[in-house]
């Protein structure tokens, strides 16, 4: 209910149970005529819930009774199996195999070294089957491609989001809409643009540089990095053109190091994809020893020995494995894309 609003002749009027108080001028010593006004209005306590400790799909009230917590924990340790079995029980199960005889494979797949361990598998792989020589050049190419894609990614996302020129808005949308170009239809034009490039004069074709460059053109890379300078604190780059950094002053001092969770995660994606990447490479390196471990598995998987080629196929994994989990930290807590923390 709303009370009509009176005067009480002192030069306060009250509305409803709060108390206003109209300008006065004020006595000596600070007082007013009135004296000291105290608001009416009530303060509203929030009443506490028995739900607030507790966000998750079981609140901690029913976490205190026995017999939810013991299902609780069974299922949680379930699901944590399953997920070990999924993940990595691949993986174990080719390190496995990777030093089994081959009979062993064949017959008792599952069974633990029936008759012992194989290590001549690993140097028959490395040595035998040159996997050391295809090992270096995957390495070589996961390097350049990786320099590549963090280089076009980095600086074009630090024109789009930190310089803004005018045209701006013009090739962010242009970029963003390459997402929905499917990748084969551009196989056929970025091959013939590779054998006879613009400007160069002779064909790349058998040159790392074929894979390293058409990698650059990476525009799901530039979009998640310009998202990430967007986030970052403008107060700080307006203070370091005031000081007068250049352009590649503050993209090199300022931008880049407060940037290092987006480059792990492009870093991440860069490597994997390299590693991984079978059809391009295989076009544009026809010389056998150029190629990489992707390229020529499948080529000399009919005359090696099955447990040669296991052993093949665990030392091609070895790198992406180590590298994630040396990278992880930085990558998992990288996915939400967050920006600079403002102090």
């Amino acid at each position: 209910m709303t009370f009509p609003s009176t005067s009480d002749g002192s030069g306060r009027a009250t509305a409803g149970l709060a108390t206003v108080t109209s300008p006065t001028r004020q006595a000596p010593g600070g007082a007013t005529p009135g004296g000291a006004i105290r608001s009416a209005r009530p303060v509203r306590k929030r009443k506490a819930s028995q739900f607030d400790g507790g966000r998750g799909f079981v609140s901690d009230q029913d976490w205190r009774n026995p017999r939810v917590s013991v299902t609780m924990k069974i299922l949680h340790g379930t699901l944590l199996l399953l997920l070990l079995v999924v993940g990595v029980g691949p993986m174990l199960l080719l390190a496995k195999y990777a030093i089994t005889p081959t009979q062993d494979i064949i017959r008792t797949p599952l069974a633990v070294f029936p008759n012992g361990v194989r290590w001549e598998n690993v140097s028959e792989a490395w040595n035998d089957v040159q996997i050391s020589r295809y090992f270096l050049n995957t390495i070589w190419l996961a390097a350049g491609s990786w320099f590549v894609q963090l280089l076009v990614a980095t600086t074009g996302g630090f024109v789009l989001s930190v310089l803004r020129p005018a045209w701006a808005k013009i090739v962010n949308g242009l970029v963003i809409a390459t997402l929905f170009v499917p990748a084969v239809v551009l196989l056929v034009p970025l091959y013939l643009t590779i054998l006879n490039p613009p400007g160069i004069g002779t064909s790349l074709i058998n040159s790392f540089f074929a894979v390293w460059l058409p990698s650059g053109a990476s525009a799901f890379n530039v979009v998640i990095v310009t998202r990430f300078f967007d986030s970052l604190p403008r107060e700080v780059f307006e203070a370091a053109k005031v000081d007068g950094a250049s352009s590649f002053r503050l993209f090199w001092s300022v931008v880049l190091p407060m940037s290092k969770p987006i480059l792990g995660v492009v870093s991440v994606f860069a490597a994997i994809a390299s590693w991984k990447d079978f059809l391009w490479p295989m076009l544009v390196l026809k010389d056998q020893a150029k190629q990489p471990l992707s390229v020529r598995l499948p080529a000399i998987a009919q005359q090696t020995d099955l447990g040669v080629f296991l052993a093949s196929l665990a030392i091609s994994t070895l790198i992406p494995v180590v590298f994630f989990l040396i990278f992880q930290r930085l990558f998992l807590s990288s996915a939400g894309l967050g920006g600079a923390v403002k102090g």
